[in-house]
């Protein structure tokens, strides 16, 4: 079964990916940055108000590139030891060095902080030129799963690579598609790719702002588990 992780940035978009059955939210601040670490008191919000739900916190001290000097370090691990432990949490991490690698040695720092809970490796991923040597570098630090459209665009213009990286990380690290994931386009997305998880805003507008659609979240669900059943990676 493909799992359903919805961005949410409030708690009124959690509140509607738990009742209308996403598996699991990405909890964000500031999405018009690209998103940066929620507060204190959103997280807390978001736990008392779920139940169900995963919840992976963005950890991100600010927009713009993904290298970061110790003091943003500093920050991250801070961020990241106020709900490590907590039952139902996750993170979402990055970390680049300027050549466009994966920064080993501060996602090794920041995994570590994160102690049991699982680790998903950001859209900075799809900014490193080897993406097969990054999964096997993320693999190796106990990352989870990696968050790609299989290259900067859409998940749909990158299903190739998408279906090749679900093929080479095998069961060694997942593979969560995103990058304009929508109703109509996901069913097939998962069908020829073979992603175990998809990743989307599922937002429309509603009295003046963008607000997570309950229609939208269901339509994704209905349409990932109307895939009967995912063509085997690498064949025709």
């Amino acid at each position: 079964m493909t799992l359903v992780e919805i961005c949410v940035d409030d708690v009124a978009g959690a509140r509607v990916a738990e009742e209308c059955g996403a598996d699991r939210i990405e909890l964000c601040a500031d999405l018009l940055e690209g998103g940066i670490t929620p507060s204190y008191g959103m997280v807390t919000a978001v736990l008392e108000t779920t139940s169900r739900v995963g919840v992976q916190l963005l950890i991100r001290p600010r927009g713009g590139d993904f290298v970061y000097s110790p003091d943003e370090v500093r920050v991250m691990l801070t961020d990241i030891r106020l709900f490590a432990g907590r039952p139902r949490v996750g993170f979402v991490l990055s970390g680049l060095t300027a050549t466009k690698q994966v920064d080993a040695g501060v996602l090794a720092t920041l995994v570590e902080a994160c102690g049991d809970a699982p680790v998903t490796f950001s859209r900075a991923f799809d900014e490193i030129t080897d993406q097969f040597g990054a999964l096997d570098t993320l693999a190796s630090l106990g990352v989870s799963r990696v968050l790609t459209g299989g290259g900067p665009g859409s998940a749909e213009s990158g299903r190739d690579q998408l279906r090749a990286l679900v093929g080479y990380g095998g069961d060694r690290i997942g593979v969560l598609a995103g990058g304009s994931v929508r109703s109509p386009n996901v069913g097939s997305l998962v069908a020829y790719s073979g992603v175990p998880e998809v990743h989307l805003r599922a937002m429309r507008p509603v009295g003046g702002r963008d607000r997570t659609s309950a229609d939208e979240v269901r339509a994704v669900i209905a349409a990932v588990g109307s895939v009967g059943s995912v063509g085997s990676v690498g064949s025709s």
